[in-house]
């Protein structure tokens, strides 16, 4: 698990040592096999009940050290309320509460998945141990002293007590690469911007080879001679040379048109000539997580063996205000052809999309494209940081993200486009200009990057509220969320295999 704790299936019984934990609905009733589990402590569940109140309400928890009649040094008890028909996104908030529970220094803890109503079923196992591993995530590498209470354990092994071991480890072996996936977009987005530059973030991409990913890099050189003059622009002024990578994954039929997945890769935006204020600018290393959460599906979708063929395509740029950025006036020719007027260096990520999105849709031509960026602050002021912005040309496609989104947790919400946004961004000077000012600033975002997506069904994801810094929930304390891979990995699932 993430912060190296085992996760295991056994049968639903009592421990020898360690933490158990175990769930009672809002009468305090216990599945049968966790009731014959606790034995005699049963008994003192419902006294120490009566004493705390106790109810079993959902999200409520009762903790007993030293239980009478359990070798376990301690039982939790964690309320799930009345039962009810629990959706995928229940059972990972379940997995990731249990987890919270364990203390950090805990050698070992049991977990019985058996509810009120009777013991789970493996593919709902496999949730609840998907919401556990999020949960255990913890991003601690660079720290040399940890305060009381920080401390993890090596060899903590966490115990999920099944009614069918061996069916709950088939279903995991589908859904923890989806978990893996989840880390590896969150590590890149919690890494420091010295640390994981372009050329940092493109070689842990291609470590998707060993999965069996094709994968492209272009440099400098190779994005100069294709012509993507709005890309590059965006990284002149950096020490570090911008990249594009490509992921491909083959797991469908020959000759069947991919799924595009693009993501906005920078690495560290100061905006350029039009500079951040200081405040919180430490923040902008995490620009680049919308290309963490293609790198996270990618390994999903590879780690799963999913059957279908996709393309994961990132463009990698730092954003820095040297003598040889770019500059607001300047005027730069995308690889489609179309000149865009500079107003503003802080509007980089539309520029490095235009590029990658055009690329990817005139080579590979796929059946649909998704980008995911954290582009706008005002996608933030509209909907704060529960719901990621969804602009689309295709109402299929968009039903289907918010289906997706739904089934997870990880929700979109469609925004407007229309021809009457694009006078905001039409230049004197050239085709377009890189921002529309301040109204509508996310729409007219959208509206530019459209610009060079043509007829493909396309979907655009501002996740500036959601990808890092956002509210943590049951399986998520880290600042880099992740955000976007159960989504776009369930999407897949549902209606491309």
């Amino acid at each position: 698990m993430a912060d190296n704790r085992k996760l295991s299936f056994g049968p639903i019984a009592a421990p020898a040592s360690g933490v158990l934990i175990v769930f009672a609905d809002d009468n305090l009733r216990f599945g049968p096999r966790t009731r014959s589990a606790l034995g005699s402590a049963a008994d003192l569940v419902a006294r120490a009940a009566r004493a705390e109140r106790f109810t079993g309400k959902n999200g409520t928890v009762l903790d007993i050290v030293a239980p009478a009649g359990l070798k376990a040094g301690r039982l939790i008890v964690m309320g799930t309320g009345k039962a009810g028909d629990r959706k995928p996104r229940d059972l990972a908030k379940l997995g990731g509460a249990a987890m919270g529970r364990i203390p950090s220094a805990a050698a070992a803890a049991t977990v019985l998945l058996e509810l009120a109503e009777g013991p789970l079923k493996p593919r709902a196992t496999a949730e609840v141990a998907l919401g556990a591993t999020l949960r255990a995530y913890s991003f601690d590498r660079y720290k040399t002293k940890r305060k009381e209470g920080e401390e993890h354990s090596a060899k903590a092994d966490v115990t999920l007590g099944v009614a069918d071991p061996a069916g709950a480890r088939k279903a995991w072996s589908s859904r923890q690469p989806v978990a893996e996936g989840v880390v590896l977009a969150r590590d890149l987005v919690n890494e420091p911007p010295n640390i994981l530059y372009p050329a940092e973030f493109a070689r842990r991409a291609s470590a998707l080879r060993k999965l069996g990913v094709a994968i492209d890099v272009l440099d400098v050189k190779a994005m100069r001679k294709l012509g993507m003059g709005a890309l590059l622009g965006v990284g002149q002024g950096s020490e570090h040379d911008s990249r594009l990578v490509v992921m491909r994954w083959n797991g469908g039929a020959k000759g069947t048109a991919p799924l595009a997945f693009i993501g906005k890769g920078v690495c560290f935006d100061t905006g350029g000539i039009s500079i951040k204020p200081a405040a919180s600018m430490e923040d902008m290393k995490g620009d680049m997580a919308g290309a963490a959460c293609v790198v996270g599906l990618m390994h999903a979708l590879a780690g799963r063996e999913a059957r279908v063929n996709a393309i994961g395509a990132i463009g990698l740029v730092e954003n820095m205000p040297d003598g040889n950025a770019q500059r607001p006036g300047d005027i730069v020719t995308s690889m489609s052809g179309q000149t865009i007027e500079i107003i503003n260096t802080d509007a980089e990520g539309r520029l490095v999309l235009a590029d990658v999105i055009h690329y990817v849709n005139t080579k590979y031509k796929p059946k649909f494209m998704v980008d995911l960026a954290t582009l706008t602050g005002a996608i933030i002021v509209a909907l704060g940081q529960e719901h990621a912005g969804m602009f689309s040309n295709d109402d299929k496609l968009a039903d289907r993200l918010i289906e997706a989104g739904l089934d997870t947790g990880e929700r979109v919400w469609r925004m407007p486009l229309a021809p009457e946004y694009d006078k905001l961004i039409d230049s004197k000077f050239a085709d377009m200009k890189n921002t529309g000012g301040r109204f509508g600033g996310a729409i007219t975002a959208a509206q530019f990057i459209q610009r060079f997506v043509g007829k493909t069904p396309w979907a655009h994801l501002d996740i500036a509220g959601t990808g890092f810094a956002s509210p943590a929930s049951d399986f998520n304390k880290s600042w880099g969320s992740g955000w976007g891979v159960r989504l776009l990995d369930q999407l897949v699932a549902e209606h491309y295999e």
